[in-house]
């Protein structure tokens, strides 16, 4: 590491010279040199107050003996790149977070990393990057915000994104004018951080702190506390202690601690793009996630939490209630987690929720009485979807969870939202979207446009829609994504024609397309791929090295 080579010796002259020209002393370069990974930037409000969490960080790392380092890091706000091109920018920068994130680290040779992120993509680039990199580190996240509030005084309503999207729906078909709207606008995003829900970045954040990478608080402590500014302290000293105990990613992230991971995102019910982000990590670390361990875990984790935009409870709340460590606590009275596995915190998962309760079992349910006895997120198969496919079941209207219905096939996502807001769909309608998997679109845009767009027309427990595209944290009812393989790879949601019967069956994990395996040979002779979009650039070579959703969308040169 470069803390060792400029100590001493006559040929580190010129490092040490270089870093002198910065203003370090010898007293600061005697010390463990310690990358401060921060993604601020001004256009995610979970991002923006990113630089007040670094220098407490920074505080944190000097007062307990470190040189702290700041670099940056890149990111996307998923809600402003939602529906146009931005949005096939989301996922693949992903990877350019993990690459920049090692590159960063393994260049300048840092000894240990904070790394500081909080919303969608940011979290699971920044985790791939330390498995890669493995040299100690520790994460501490931006917080979420809070939750807003529209309405009278007389009859408030807590609200966060998803509203917001969904309000769009409700203004185009009438049940809302434009002071709601803008009410709407106004009001459902009230402070910094990543937004209220259990949506992709605090479903990341959280299952940031199952995994034993984040401190107690990481997931849900809000971006306004200034208990968040005192963890991000804590974190600089962690760093610390775990790089005197040579404590490595690859010692927290083991195979286990992912089943811990993938049982709290069971009991949550967050987003189901954590499972996209979890078998990407878990393949940095060696260890191999697939979408059958995914269902065996979801069949025996009871779902405790049902928070936005499943239900009525925000990350704040959460946190109120005990938080991850609470979580964690009460599914372990089922002996579903490991709890021997080393933390951050230089302790075991048993050692960290010793002193943690369940304070309000509104929020968080105990495991004699779950919102269902099985998790949040639900794995399909069938001729549709031969290698799988995801659903986020607990956001799904019970009338939902099994149905029949003719499909409306869309080749794009511009051109299913035509469709639904020029009120085109019907109730009992499969919405069908295809070519945005992560080849074809390039990108595997999320779909929250299309899904918000049916809840606020009062559609989302009528109507289910399915893509080879993935669907944002805030997407709620029958919103089946991850359909693998892809359409831009032969897979048979290329071949569905308008009006086929399509059969889904949540509970029993099935979805089939009613159509003999001799049509769809007849149907696959004269099908042809849809041309990409976007021939160019960076998603030109994402799409040649991505692989299906149903093992992560990683790149793999092979």
């Amino acid at each position: 590491m470069i803390s060792d080579r400029v100590k001493s010796g006559s040929e580190r002259t010129p490092h040490r010279s270089l870093f002198k020209a910065m203003g370090y002393t010898d007293e600061e370069l005697r010390r463990p040199l310690i990358g401060v990974v921060n993604a601020h930037n001004e256009v995610i409000p979970g991002h923006i107050h990113l630089d007040t969490i670094a220098e407490a960080v920074k505080r944190g790392i000097l007062a307990a003996g470190g040189t702290p380092i700041e670099v940056p890091a890149i990111g996307v706000c998923d809600g402003i790149a939602m529906g146009h091109v931005g949005m096939r920018y989301s996922l693949p920068s992903r990877e350019l977070i993990a690459d920049s994130v090692e590159t960063m680290a393994m260049a300048h040779g840092f000894d240990g990393m904070v790394l500081i992120p909080n919303c969608d993509k940011i979290v699971p680039g920044m985790l791939m990057a330390a498995a890669r990199v493995n040299i100690p580190s520790i994460f501490v996240s931006g917080g979420p915000m809070l939750s807003g509030k529209v309405g009278p005084v007389t009859d408030v309503t807590e609200v966060s994104l998803s509203n917001t999207f969904e309000a769009v729906g409700a203004y185009k078909a009438g049940k809302i004018d434009d002071e709601e709207l803008k009410d709407f606008e106004n009001s459902s995003c009230p402070t910094c951080g990543s937004c209220a829900g259990m949506y992709t970045a605090n479903s990341m954040n959280c299952l940031t702190e199952a995994l034993g990478m984040g401190l107690p608080g990481n997931g849900t402590i809000p971006a306004v506390y200034a208990a968040r500014i005192r963890l991000a302290k804590e974190a600089g000293f962690a760093i610390m202690d775990i790089l005197k105990k040579d404590i490595k990613p690859r010692d927290i992230m083991t195979e286990e601690a992912f089943m811990n991971a993938l049982t709290i995102d069971m009991a949550l019910g967050c987003s189901t793009n954590s499972m996209l982000h979890l078998p990407a990590i878990a393949y940095e670390a060696g260890v191999i996630i697939d979408l059958e361990i995914a269902n065996e875990i979801s069949a025996k984790t009871p779902n405790l939490c049902k928070l936005a935009p499943a239900g009525p409870h925000h990350i704040e709340e959460l946190n109120a209630a005990g938080g991850i460590q609470a979580v964690m606590k009460e599914i372990a009275k089922k002996g579903l987690l490991n709890l021997d596995l080393m933390t951050v915190t230089g302790k075991t998962i048993r050692e960290n929720i010793e002193k943690f309760s369940n304070k309000n079992p509104n929020v968080i349910r105990p495991v004699e009485n779950p919102y269902s006895e099985t998790g949040g997120i639900a794995v399909l198969k069938g001729n549709l979807a031969p290698l799988g496919c995801v659903v986020k079941r607990s956001a799904v209207a019970p009338e939902m969870l099994k149905h029949s219905g003719p499909a409306r096939v869309y080749n794009s996502e511009e051109e299913a939202i035509e469709a639904i807001f020029g009120g085109k769909i019907n109730k009992g309608d499969i919405v069908i979207i295809r070519y945005e998997g992560p080849k074809g679109g390039p990108g595997m845009r999320e779909m929250l446009s299309p899904t918000s767009a049916l809840a606020g027309m009062g559609l989302d427990k009528d109507v289910a829609l399915i893509t080879d595209g993935r669907f944002s944290g805030a997407s709620r009812g029958a919103s089946i994504g991850h359909v693998s393989p892809e359409a831009a790879e032969g897979g048979n949601i290329g071949l569905v024609e308008e009006g086929d019967i399509i059969n889904i069956d949540i509970n029993a994990g099935t979805i089939e397309l009613d159509v003999s395996e001799d049509t769809l040979s007849e149907r696959r002779k004269t099908w042809r791929p849809k041309k990409p979009s976007i021939t160019t650039g960076y998603l030109a070579r994402y799409a040649k090295l991505v692989t299906s959703a149903n093992t992560g969308a990683v790149l793999k040169n092979d």
